[in-house]
């Protein structure tokens, strides 16, 4: 499988998160995939891609056959969707956890049970563990187990579209100085859940309005 580099990367796990999370807004026209691409939340890093570097990556993702421009017959706006589900035919699950993992870069079974609630309901750990594993026995493999970092309790899980990784460490901002009780982490979760739902929800009314405007043009 050809590497993805790391726009690529973001374009595609944005093409994702959006088809799961916003159903009636996907396929995405480019605009709304540049918003998609540069959210604050609930992406690492957070980036400032312009439009010609997204069309950029939507043409090598369209030769790697991960991505297209999608017809609609009652939009004159280029749309487009990834092809994930064609090529590889994941669960519901697989789905939701890659697409996290394409995101937000590497994470902890319980942080991708978190960040996941509002693509897919894991019922426990147990649960999130068997779909990476699912994941780690794809051919080739797509996703990795991580060496455990020091002063964490879990290991954390990574992606392998972008290529083997390899002496990843948490940055030093994120590691935390004590843990977190279970409690203050799934408020936490809870509360960056519900701000990005609010989030995508304007964003799905401003494309909406700009491709309303656009026909009287």
């Amino acid at each position: 499988m050809t590497k993805l580099d790391e726009i690529e990367v973001r374009v595609l796990g944005s093409l994702l998160e959006k088809e799961i999370t916003t159903p009636d807004y996907y396929p995405l026209s480019l605009n709304a995939l540049i918003n998609a691409c540069n959210q604050k939340s609930n992406r690492d890093p957070v980036m400032a891609l312009d439009e010609s570097a997204v069309r950029q990556a939507l043409d090598s993702l369209n030769e790697k056959s991960l991505a297209s421009q999608a017809t609609s017959a009652d939009s004159r706006v280029t749309k487009y969707a990834h092809r994930l589900q064609e090529v590889f035919n994941f669960d519901r699950g697989e789905m939701a956890a890659l697409c996290v993992l394409l995101l937000r870069g590497p994470q902890t079974p319980g942080e991708l049970r978190g960040r996941t609630e509002r693509m897919y309901k894991f019922d426990d750990l147990g649960v999130v563990e068997s779909a990476l594993h699912r994941l780690m026995k794809r051919e080739p493999p797509l996703v990795k187990k991580l060496a455990r970092q020091p002063g964490t309790k879990e290991s954390r899980y990574a992606h392998l579209l972008a290529g083997d990784v390899e002496g990843w460490s948490a940055p030093a901002e994120t590691q935390p100085v004590a843990a977190a009780s279970g409690q203050d982490e799934q408020r936490i979760t809870r509360l960056e859940t519900e701000v990005q739902s609010l989030r995508e929800e304007i964003a799905a009314l401003r494309q909406q309005l700009e491709e309303f405007r656009r026909q009287f043009e």
